[in-house]
């Protein structure tokens, strides 16, 4: 079984199972998850705790060893293994394979991952674990979603905003969920129960924004220009390399490119989501919600862009770098793009070799 950190404390109150592999990229929501079976196991008289952590030198054997054991001051114990690379090996792997074919009784096992790429998901060792328990993701919290979530957290201390105060905080605490936990926390201490103003909110949430420079193609498939602005201006804040922007940029124009220009051809986007490297369900939805607003013309005109701001990345051209990946945003994301701007002479990062905009 397979369900979310979010369907976690449903599942819980109907029943606990003997064994839950928490994994995923949301820190404080795999965290939470966590915490809440230790809660359950505890309410159900599950009193001893072992902890087994794979680091280096961890002996597998251990693992079946603390199935076995039985504890001289309770019948019922929590036994978790933490794997913090998320790779057990081919030893390890072989562990908790045999470890699942026979689970020891009254015990239950935490396995706590990080988050594991689709390899993983598909390796025998993660298929043993929850063939026999309960798979539990912690899925990030995107931009779209972070308002709701927001309001959930608040109804649980006792207090709520409307939608434009939300819609505030999630600006100032998107990618960086635990600064949001805590800021959300910080209000409970400021305010009395009920109604967080625009105002309470504007003065007690810190900025505290954190950018992921994968997201950037987001905000420009989306055409969040506000959303897309300050992005820009985080990630500049945060010292990451221009060229690193400009490529998460040229990406997921080329992406559209590819998606339009084989739609107009006939074909069908699950037959263009590998060659345009449109992966994963909530990037191939945002994709189909949105690459109509784009034409060729407009893909083709932003890479001859992309192309003159890799040579002043160069050296080879002047210019402020920030300021053209800004302007480089804004006319992509509208409808009317800017007449094109002189090809570049010599072949760059963003072109093939005779200059044109690398699309295909």
């Amino acid at each position: 079984m397979r369900i979310t950190s979010e369907q976690l404390q449903q599942h819980l109150a109907r029943e606990l199972k003997p064994l839950y592999a928490v994994f995923g990229d949301e820190t404080l929501l795999a965290l939470e998850a966590c915490d809440a079976i230790r809660a359950r196991a505890r309410a159900e008289g599950y009193t001893e705790r072992e902890v087994l952590t794979v680091e280096s030198g961890f002996k597998w054997s251990q693992l079946a060893l603390a199935g076995s054991s039985q504890s001289l001051f309770a019948s019922r114990k929590l036994l978790e293994l933490r794997i913090p690379t998320g790779k057990p090996g081919a030893e390890g792997g072989d562990a908790i394979r045999a470890y699942c074919r026979a689970l020891p009784s009254e015990t239950v096992t935490l396995v706590c991952l990080p988050n594991i790429d689709w390899r993983a998901l598909k390796a025998a060792w993660f298929e043993a674990l929850h063939s026999v328990g309960v798979a539990v993701q912690a899925k990030a919290v995107t931009r779209k979603a972070l308002p709701q979530w927001l309001a959930g957290r608040l109804k649980a201390q006792n207090q709520d905003a409307d939608a434009r105060t939300l819609d505030f905080i999630a600006e100032r605490v998107e990618g960086n969920l635990m600064a949001a936990y805590q800021e959300v926390q910080k209000l409970a201490l400021l305010h009395p129960a009920g109604t967080i103003s625009f105002e309470n909110a504007r003065e007690a949430v810190l900025d505290v924004a954190r950018y992921d420079v994968f997201s950037v193609g987001e905000a420009l498939l989306e055409g969040d220009v506000a959303r897309f602005a300050r992005m820009l201006d985080g990630l500049r804040g945060e010292g990451v390399a221009p060229p690193l922007v400009l490529w998460a940029m040229a990406e997921e124009m080329r992406a559209i490119g590819k998606i339009v220009s084989g739609v107009a051809a006939g074909r069908s986007l699950s037959m263009l989501w590998r060659e345009a490297r449109v992966w994963g369900p909530s990037h191939q939805n945002l994709m189909q919600q949105n690459f109509k607003r784009f034409s060729l013309a407009q893909v083709s005109d932003a890479l001859r862009h992309a192309a003159s701001i890799d040579r002043i990345i160069k050296g080879l051209a002047r210019g402020d770098v920030w300021d053209q990946l800004l302007q480089l945003g804004l006319r992509f994301v509208r409808n009317n793009a800017a007449p094109a701007r002189p090809r570049p002479a010599t072949r760059s990062a963003t072109s093939n070799r005779a200059g044109q905009p690398a699309l295909f």
